[in-house]
């Protein structure tokens, strides 16, 4: 779907000035174009709505008219107030259809893993978007990643990816998108055994087991020598018995 928005050039300035175009429905906005010309506009907050929900978001390329001209361009920053979310300002930027750009576009897992399915993991997303490089019509909704292989412990990095012809990837070929994780539990569990076996490895035994020998060492003495009071009793009955 090509999006197509009409803006008109701002002539009034100031944060007054904003506010009244924000409760009128309208938003004030800077249009980034060539040769660092940058055009302030006024444009339905309507417009901006309809963007973001479309299918590229933020990446999608429109057309914005003003001033008997028409541009390609796309979304360069929203400003939201801090508190409600709501879109303050919007800055877009020219786009020439023959250049290449770079843009974020979000990953998507598909696939039930194998850590997941059968060995009781679960998959953690540390990076949800990649970096590309590609011409304005290229630019995909989202990357597909199939995590279908991945067992405990195991990852999916941004040099797995299989792009179409067109995209080149920017993000550092490293990058974790997508970790199968141990239920942190059962982690703990393993490493607390580990350290065990490496203690009782190198000779040294854990407390537990110095705190239960010592226990049996102990009775084993206990029994092998007569508590005092026993031994004195002994003695009375022999002299006793003597008399």
């Amino acid at each position: 779907m090509s999006f197509k928005i009409k803006a008109e050039k701002r002539e009034v300035f100031g944060k007054n000035a904003s506010r009244r175009l924000r409760r009128e429905g309208m938003m004030p906005a800077i249009f980034y174009g060539a040769q660092n010309v940058n055009i302030p506009l006024t444009l339905n907050k309507k417009d901006i709505f309809m963007i973001l929900k479309s299918d590229t978001g933020e990446n999608t390329v429109f057309q914005i008219s003003f001033d008997s001209e028409i541009k390609d361009a796309m979304i360069k920053e929203l400003q939201r107030n801090p508190v409600t979310d709501e879109i303050l300002h919007a800055d877009f930027i020219h786009i020439a259809m023959d250049k290449a750009i770079r843009v974020s576009v979000p990953v998507a897992a598909v696939g039930e893993a194998v850590g997941v399915k059968t060995e009781g993991g679960f998959v953690d997303f540390i990076n949800r978007e990649v970096e590309v490089e590609c011409f304005p019509k290229d630019i995909p909704e989202h990357i597909e990643i199939d995590i279908s292989n991945l067992h405990l412990r195991q990852s999916f990095k941004v040099e797995d990816l299989v792009l179409q012809e067109g995209i080149q990837v920017i993000s550092d070929p490293e990058t974790i998108l997508v970790l199968v994780e141990v239920p942190a539990k059962e982690e703990e569990i393993a490493v607390e055994k580990e350290e065990e076996e490496e203690i009782i490895a190198e000779g040294e035994e854990p407390e537990i087991i110095k705190k239960e020998k010592e226990e049996v060492e102990e009775e084993a003495k206990e029994e092998k020598e007569e508590p005092e009071l026993i031994k004195k009793e002994k003695g009375e009955k022999k002299e006793k018995k003597e008399e």
